[in-house]
């Protein structure tokens, strides 16, 4: 085995397990190593003294503890904090810390820049580099809980909640995002329930059908329009894989897991494009056989995106009209936009193979927005 190739954050236990058994170890130091690294914040092997000298310098030989470098560490005015990781490459992804009264939610990226091109998303339009590994991804849960130590090393659970709803797709990034979950909810590691990991996709269905023999996490889909006309325009992977057969796919894990759980819908709203009452009565009648609750959230500006906020009163009409057809709807608080750290404007800084940032700017510089780009792409389906 080639030394120094096995970066033991990143590694689930049934992984551990199987390390420490080709090392000719017993299993069960995989918990031991998971508690160090996870529940204790350790990164030093040599300071796991429940393990012997020899174990460890086995262990030096053949991994590393690499855990990601924040360049930036910044809170808003509201609490929310946010930071920058440079990885390997020079790029650099945003994790987001939200604090509410009785929960503190973790929002987490699973890809440098995005594959996919959402029109109404500042992410999308950085470009795409790369998926994380399973270690820079649950790295941001480890940065983010190390954070929160008091001075006598002490961990606070200030992380109640994590979200797949950072820079990527996470079902684009498969094997690697369902590792770093498994890791969220492994006792021996940061122990948060699987009602309280959420994973977020726009709808890549066949991943979203694999889904049920891998995890039980909670399911969100970014839907943001009641219509294929419209959703073509808005999130391109609606082009391949429809709103019916999205939500056909999304019924069909809920129905495959053990304890009964909604799908969590999410629907920016921005004026003048998805925000009618009409397009609210549209949404009822389509989610009316999709145990769901419904999350509103107003858009957040980034530069030339051609978009806007709606008005709160539009907000609320639209909300009224779900909520009189008996769904559960929140409207989503605007958090750490001072900062940058609102929904759909992380962007951290992509080294773009795509060269999607580059016509991003090409068509900004002659006066085409996000939202004129967003148009003309829906004008040619």
């Amino acid at each position: 085995m080639e030394q120094h190739t096995i970066n033991l954050l990143g590694m689930t236990r049934a992984q551990l397990e199987a390390h420490f058994v080709a090392m000719g170890e017993k299993p069960f130091r995989a918990a031991q190593v998971l508690k160090w690294i996870h529940a204790r914040g350790v990164t030093d092997i040599d300071q796991m003294t429940d393990l012997s000298k020899a174990l460890r310098e086995k262990l030096k030989a053949t991994s590393v503890l690499t855990v990601p470098e924040v360049v930036y560490d910044a809170t808003a005015k509201d609490g929310t904090r946010k930071w920058v990781m440079r990885l390997p490459g020079g790029s650099s992804i945003e994790t987001v810390y939200i604090p509410e009264e009785r929960r503190g939610t973790l929002c987490v990226s699973s890809q440098i820049g995005c594959a996919l091109d959402c029109s109404f998303c500042s992410t999308g339009k950085q470009g795409f580099n790369r998926d994380l590994s399973a270690a820079e991804i649950i790295g941001q849960v480890w940065v983010a809980a190390k954070a929160f130590d008091d001075l006598s090393g002490k961990r606070e659970r200030r992380i109640t909640n994590v979200v797949m709803m950072g820079m990527g797709e996470p079902l684009l990034n498969f094997d690697n995002v369902i590792a770093a979950m498994n890791l969220m909810m492994e006792d021996n590691a940061y122990g948060i329930s699987k009602r309280r990991v959420t994973l977020s996709t726009s709808g890549v269905v066949p991943a979203i059908r694999q889904l049920a023999g891998h995890t039980d996490v909670s399911l969100a889909l970014s839907l943001h329009a009641p219509n294929d006309p419209l959703r073509d325009q808005l999130v391109p992977v609606n082009k391949k894989y429809g709103i019916a057969e999205t939500l056909n796919a999304c019924n069909q894990y809920l129905s495959s897991l053990s304890d009964k759980r909604v799908l969590t819908v999410e629907y920016t709203l921005m004026s003048g494009v998805n925000d009618t009452p009409e397009l609210a009565h549209e949404l009822a009648d389509l989610l009316r056989d999709t145990p769901c609750k419904i999350n509103l959230i107003p858009f957040n500006p980034f530069p030339n995106s051609g978009y806007e906020r709606p008005s709160n009163n539009r907000v609320h009409r639209f909300r009224d009209v779900l909520m009189a057809a008996g769904y559960n709807v929140t409207t989503r608080k605007t958090r750490g936009d001072d900062i940058d750290a609102a929904c759909g404007q992380l962007v951290g800084k992509v080294e773009d193979l795509t060269r999607r940032s580059e016509r991003f700017i090409k068509a900004v510089e002659i006066g085409s927005t996000a939202a004129d780009l967003a148009k003309k792409r829906g004008k040619r389906v």
